[in-house]
């Protein structure tokens, strides 16, 4: 892949094994993207309910309360659906390039953005005029740490992965990378990132977000790399806030949640809905 940038439910089960009284398991509630028309879909007590319908072109993203979603039509605007109103908070962004995705901050109050090579942060209510969180030849599949210091995208041609530092306004070219089609998400501290490698050149898609990756952990500051360390077959994976991950594992009749502590312990392992299978996982809910 080359960019151009110029121009049936089943019931939930889950089961655990011991862990910190501190750590809250969860739920099994989480977030999807699926047909018709990418539409984002929140899973929560056996219940299915609509977040939006973006379109065709699948510049989206879903927030971290799992209950507003952000997304780039193809003639540039971006739209944010809070409840039942939606609103255009930016125009003029270049629409129908599917890598180009906006990306929620922790706390789900802003949406940060690419503008050519700078990625820029608003306002999800549309208060306020939006902000420059630096400049970075990164702005494909964005993701924002935890604490909000790293922005983190690949580049148009797909050939290496930067990590913006919103406190210095500066981005750095990772380390360990030559190919890549998706950068999933940040640990809190924003060091690690979940991606995925292609196998070769010939293999870079169209930008397209994923419904399902064989993750890799990706060290972004010495190169090192490490599959989560989950048996199965990997169907993607992602930190959560307090620096668990969710690896997605692939079954029969439905896929699992498996969660991993900071130490990478297993703790806790969630069954989705069957209706979940080939969708894409967005966001795991607490």
């Amino acid at each position: 892949m080359k960019i151009s940038l110029a121009a049936g439910t089943v019931a939930l089960t889950a089961f655990s094994l011991p862990a910190s009284a501190a750590t809250p398991e969860l739920s099994g509630a989480a977030v999807y993207a699926g047909s018709p028309s990418n539409q984002l879909s929140r899973y929560e007590s056996g219940e299915w309910s609509t977040i939006a319908r973006p379109g065709s072109m699948p510049q989206f993203a879903a927030a971290p309360d799992g209950k507003k979603a952000a997304w780039v039509t193809t003639n540039g605007r971006l739209e944010v659906r809070d409840g039942t109103r939606t609103a255009t908070v930016v125009s003029g962004l270049q629409g129908g390039t599917p890598c180009l995705t906006p990306v929620w901050s922790a706390d789900s109050t802003q949406v940060a953005y690419a503008v050519g090579d700078t990625i820029m942060a608003v306002k999800a209510d549309g208060s306020g005029a939006p902000r420059k969180l630096g400049g970075s030849p990164g702005v494909c599949h964005l993701a924002w740490s935890a604490d909000g210091r790293y922005v983190a995208g690949y580049t148009g041609e797909a050939n290496a992965l930067y990590r913006l530092d919103v406190k210095t306004g500066k981005a750095a070219k990772a380390k360990g990378v030559k190919w890549i089609t998706h950068v999933q998400s940040l640990s809190p501290n924003g060091r690690n990132a979940v991606v995925e490698f292609p196998a070769n050149a010939d293999t870079l898609g169209d930008g397209s977000w994923p419904a399902a990756f064989k993750p890799v952990v990706l060290d972004m500051v010495t190169g090192k790399r490490h599959a989560p360390a989950v048996k199965g077959k990997l169907l993607g994976a992602l930190y959560l806030k307090d620096g668990r991950m969710v690896v997605r594992v692939a079954g029969s009749g439905h896929n699992t949640l498996v969660v991993l502590d900071a130490a990478g312990k297993e703790v806790q392992r969630v069954v989705e809905p069957a209706r979940a299978k080939k969708q894409a996982l967005l966001q795991v809910l607490p």
